[in-house]
């Protein structure tokens, strides 16, 4: 026999209505010696009370007397049918006096599920509602099962929405409490080998943070499929304190474990034995499960993929600064969030005869395409500036070479040069943020002339000439640096320069600084560089 027949047929609460005593002993009798459980009342007032919600176990199903000494059984029957907590409570009317075709026919046309005359032979009323609760029951699945899909629907939208396996492990306890009306856990290795487990219960009495899963560490989970097996039915291979002791025994929990690929480690679902009354419910904690491990598996994907490409555009970046007497140097290179695709920003310093070249640029978009253009013109900056080009003719150069290798592609880039003799500096500027020159008495200034991005084909100005005497500071910054949504780019350039204007003027301790007081977001990559200028040669 399937469990749903098994269920159709077990004994349920029944509320019986009657005002005559001996009558409502006769049915109250013969459906406790069914088995079922028995509640009753003498009028459709006190009928409509037991049926009211109050915390107890309603009834499965009502029997109904059509004559009623405060109402008829059929208004019983229309008003229970009308109130959305009770209307799918099979209403049985019956009747010793109501006995015609029409009566009958108005009692069903009125909400009544089935309408019995009497004298009511037992097997007949135990027939009529085992069949009333069959189709009530069968209603009650197909409702909850739909809701629940509905609920799977959600909670799978929030596990590939999850940024991290944090918090993917912590929406997975979340839907799985949801779906099931239950206390939940949900167990996971990371992409980083970091086996945690979220619950939803609380670990002390006092603890009243509910809002949101409970997260630990979960020793001893990790790649091994048999040892992972062994726990889910014994118990005693890995131990996880945080489990309420009532799940701590096997008998009393369901554990289903899933896995994206066989070589991966595996993701486990856990919730009361009890909260899962029907194979539907097996299947969608197996879906749930299953759909854990492969919004994993995506991030994994994307860690791994993110990593390298990571790598790579750190392998583009300059493994060291110049040693020179002509300035002192400080970088720092801040890649966006783990979140976010790499981009193209970059530095550059190169000792050259004429004087220290350095540079800071961004290659516009976020993506390995990016990055790959940003190892292009890093590479060609560098041979450029060794040539011995003055910093207009490399940006010329670094523009006809973008648009013949990379048509398309544009680049912000503001190449200084700060020359060995005397205390000019030459700054030429495609389309950046403009460089901030603090003085030695303090006070900041931005060279804000400039020219075309790179990769337009348009013509460079000459390099504007600035004077900079010793102890001057030379910052440039890319956009990750001050750049925020909603804030106007020139309230941001004011905070760099009143930050910049502060403290000391050693570059280490300027990048340290920024990074602190201004805060990146992580929306988008940093590359700062800091240049405090020493005096130039002589002779």
């Amino acid at each position: 026999m399937s469990h749903a027949l098994e269920q159709d047929r077990s004994p349920a609460r029944i509320l019986v209505v009657d005002d005559n005593p001996t009558n409502r002993y006769v049915l109250a009798t013969t459906l406790r010696r069914a088995g079922h459980q028995v509640i009753e009342a003498e009028d459709g007032t006190r009928a409509l009370e037991l049926l009211a919600p109050h915390g107890g176990e309603p009834p499965e199903a009502a029997v109904v007397d059509v004559r009623l000494p405060d109402m008829t059984g059929l208004e019983v029957c229309e008003r229970i049918k009308s109130d959305p907590l009770t209307a799918s409570i099979p209403v049985i009317n019956i009747s010793a006096s109501a006995i015609t075709v029409q009566d009958r026919t108005q009692g069903l046309y009125r909400g009544a599920d089935a309408y019995l005359v009497e004298p009511i032979a037992p097997d007949e009323l135990l027939a009529t509602i085992t069949a009333s609760l069959r189709y009530a029951r069968a209603r009650r699945r197909a409702e909850r099962l739909a809701e629940r899909l509905h609920l799977l629907n959600e909670v799978t939208l929030a596990l590939y929405s999850a940024p991290d396996a944090n918090q993917l492990v912590h929406a997975t306890a979340q839907g799985a409490a949801a779906i099931f009306r239950c206390d939940a856990a949900a167990i996971l290795t990371t992409p980083q080998g970091n086996p945690v487990v979220a619950h939803t219960w609380h670990d002390t009495p006092a603890d009243t943070q509910a809002a949101q899963p409970q997260a630990h560490p979960a020793p001893g989970w990790g790649q091994e499929s048999e040892r992972v097996k062994a726990w889910a039915t014994s118990g005693q291979t890995i131990p996880l304190p945080c489990l309420p002791t009532e799940l701590k025994d096997p008998a009393n929990r369901r554990v289903v474990i899933g896995r994206a690929k066989t070589e991966r480690p595996p993701v486990a679902l856990l919730v009361p034995a009890g909260a899962l009354t029907t194979q539907d419910d097996e299947r969608l904690l197996t879906q749930l499960t299953q759909a854990c491990a492969l919004a994993l598996e995506a991030l994994r994907s994307y860690s791994e993929e993110h990593a390298l490409a990571l790598t790579l555009q750190r392998s583009f970046l300059p493994e060291s600064l110049p040693k020179t007497a002509r300035a002192h140097l400080a970088v720092r290179y801040l890649p966006a969030s783990d979140h976010t695709e790499i981009g193209g920003d970059f530095y550059e310093a190169i000792d050259t005869p004429a004087g220290l070249v350095v540079a800071v640029g961004d290659v516009a978009g976020h993506s390995l395409d990016a990055a790959m253009v940003m190892g292009q013109i890093r590479h060609a900056l560098r041979a450029y500036a060794t040539e011995g080009h003055p910093p207009e003719v490399i940006l010329s150069r670094l523009d006809r070479l973008l648009t013949t290798v990379e048509p398309g592609a544009t680049v912000t880039l503001c190449v200084v040069l700060v020359a060995h003799h005397g205390d000019t500096l030459h700054i030429a500027n495609a389309g950046h943020l403009p460089p901030l020159l603090r003085a030695p008495d303090g006070t900041t200034a931005y060279v804000t002339q400039h020219g075309p991005l790179l990769g337009l084909g348009l013509p460079h100005p000459p390099a504007h000439q600035v004077t900079a005497p010793p102890g001057t500071l030379l910052l440039l910054v890319t956009d990750g640096l001050i750049e925020r949504r909603h804030e106007d780019l020139q309230t941001s350039l004011k905070s760099l320069a009143e930050v910049a204007g502060e403290g000391s003027t050693d570059p280490e301790e300027t990048c340290t600084r920024l990074l602190e007081r201004l805060s990146p977001d992580g929306n988008d990559d940093v590359a700062l560089m800091a240049v405090r200028l020493n005096p130039a040669a002589t002779g």
